[in-house]
């Protein structure tokens, strides 16, 4: 796709966090530069995790991988920001990006300036927010009535989550997400786990009244296989209930699903979404969107163009 097309296609935002945004995102680049990724701020696992509880910064593992999605720098420095130190050193287990972005938020005193000048150093296409600037911790209450506190331990669990909850409550969104998501043309949700990418966006103070007060498309894409601790035994359509028990009815325009189902195979947790089962009121697009060489995740050309058809008509 030629860039004077590029330059003037569909604003989009795309919302959520995890591997699965990064897969829609190197694909959505190919069809349009004007993308804003809206990030969830409550990973507190690896080396995220580690850099948040010694620095007091916003995890920066899902920034990391989204940067380096949109990136268009063709040279060592994506593999560089992706590098992971070895065990046996005292950095095992940090991503050098990671520490990049940790750094560049000290020297900047600002997390989104962080993001814009590491997205600057990469030639990114599009930008990068957080959906807040304030630590979010997340908590979940189960169907067996246990609560579990941490994003990384809630998959830790074979019971059904039966709330989430966000600490603080009244955490308020970045402004710079608000107005992207106020001026899209096309509001993307997905795909990600949908209890520790996905609502703990959605449940940022501000973000839902701006998506229904928003001009643009609203699309869900629905992930492509369950994930043992937050979705397991999920069809689309269960998919759907939940997301809509914060986001609200009536919003969402169309749901995206994979219709190519397979057996994932055991070294994956998990089975694949059926979008055949149950009843909704919403239209469901589906396509083969299925990644063949891991098939728990979308293929990020096909999804990505799957959107750009249904939005073009």
């Amino acid at each position: 796709m030629n860039e004077s097309f590029k330059n003037k296609a569909p604003r989009i935002v795309a919302i959520g966090g995890g591997t699965g945004l990064s897969v829609l995102l190197r694909g959505l680049k190919q069809h349009t530069r004007r993308i804003t990724a809206v990030i969830g701020v409550a990973d507190d696992g690896g080396s995220s995790g580690r850099l948040r509880r010694e620095m007091g910064i916003i995890p920066p593992g899902d920034f990391r991988n989204c940067i380096v999605a949109l990136s268009d720098e063709d040279s060592l420095l994506k593999e560089l920001f992706q590098y992971r130190f070895p065990e046996g050193s005292e950095l095992q287990g940090h991503s050098f990006g990671n520490l990049f972005i940790a750094a560049m938020t000290d020297v900047t005193n600002s997390f989104e300036d962080a993001l814009t000048e590491s997205s600057r150093i990469l030639s990114v296409t599009g930008r990068v927010v957080p959906a807040t600037i304030e630590n979010i911790n997340l908590s979940v209450e189960l169907a067996d009535g246990q609560f579990i506190k941490g994003e990384s331990n809630v998959k830790e669990s074979s019971s059904e989550i039966k709330e989430l909850f966000i600490d603080p409550p009244d955490a308020e969104a970045s402004p710079t997400a608000i107005k992207a998501i106020s001026n899209a043309d096309l509001i993307v949700i997905g795909p990600g786990s949908l209890y520790t990418s996905i609502l703990p966006v959605l449940m940022v103070g501000g973000i839902v009244d701006a998506i229904a007060e928003s001009k643009g498309l609203k699309y869900y894409i629905c992930n492509v296989a369950t994930e043992i601790g937050e979705t397991q035994h999920f069809n689309v359509v269960r998919h759907i209930e939940v997301l809509e028990r914060y986001l609200g009815s009536e919003i969402l325009d169309m749901i995206i699903a994979n219709d190519n189902i397979t057996d994932i195979g055991e070294q994956f947790h998990g089975e694949a979404v059926d979008p055949s089962t149950g009843s909704t009121k919403h239209i469901i697009a589906t396509s083969d969107l299925l990644d063949e060489e891991h098939k728990v995740r979308h293929d990020s050309g096909k999804l990505a163009k799957f959107i750009m058809e249904n939005y073009l008509g």
